[in-house]
């Protein structure tokens, strides 16, 4: 009955969140659907200290989908991970409910630190493709990390982030990203900066242009 009630849940958070999906069979072949499969039961055999076994069965996964889950990871219902290839979740890592990964996200860790040393990822966060979030901090709920981005410290609720490093660009923005789905209108700060120091290179410019008048106004009284 487990299995089961696992099989439907993950039909349920692909066909919620994937337009491209025309039928629940199409959910067969999703590398997400495969590779939490994998996950839960590699994840139960972790717990029990099967850990050869464990890792055993997420490899395969791995092989399979292009997806590394380690079998130590927490993570929490409603899952996707649209296309997948490249995702990478360690050990420590902590993902909560109805969060969403696209391709190439990292959740990885700094170095050879012992403890906690991946990310927590709380409730209805959205990850976009190729961003990597890197230490053992946490990303609150409701959160947004643009594609590419870098995340190196914690993220406040309802946040967007973006950058290299990631930096938030917008607070307590409270709508849920798995509701839209949408990576790609985020604001971009570095054409922000770019746009005010156009605007003070056209004052400096315009300053200039008024002490060289003034300077050929006082040549023509001088004279």
């Amino acid at each position: 009955m487990g299995i089961i009630k696992n099989i439907k849940e993950e039909i349920q958070v692909i066909k919620e969140r994937d337009p491209a999906l025309h039928s629940s069979m199409e959910v067969l072949l999703y590398p997400s659907f495969k590779v939490m499969l994998h996950y839960r039961l590699a994840h139960k055999l972790y717990l029990k200290k099967h850990y050869f076994l464990a890792r055993w069965i997420s490899q395969r996964a791995v092989r399979k989908t292009g997806i590394e889950i380690h079998p130590g990871a927490t993570i929490g219902k409603g899952l996707f991970i649209d296309h997948g290839s490249g995702v990478i979740i360690g050990e420590t890592a902590v993902v909560g409910d109805n969060v969403t990964l696209y391709q190439g996200v990292t959740l990885g860790g700094t170095g050879k630190e012992t403890g906690k040393r991946h990310p927590t990822i709380q409730d209805n966060v959205m990850i976009s493709a190729g961003a990597k979030i890197i230490g053992s901090f946490t990303v609150g709920e409701n959160s947004k990390v643009g594609a590419g981005s870098v995340v190196l410290k914690e993220v406040p609720p309802n946040c967007t982030v973006v950058g290299v490093p990631g930096h938030v660009v917008k607070h307590n923005n409270i709508s849920i990203p798995r509701k839209e789905m949408n990576q790609v209108d985020l604001p971009d700060p570095v054409e922000v900066e770019i746009a005010e120091l156009c605007k003070v290179n056209d004052r400096l410019c315009q300053r200039i242009v008024q002490l060289e008048a003034e300077i050929d106004r006082l040549k023509v009284t001088i004279q």
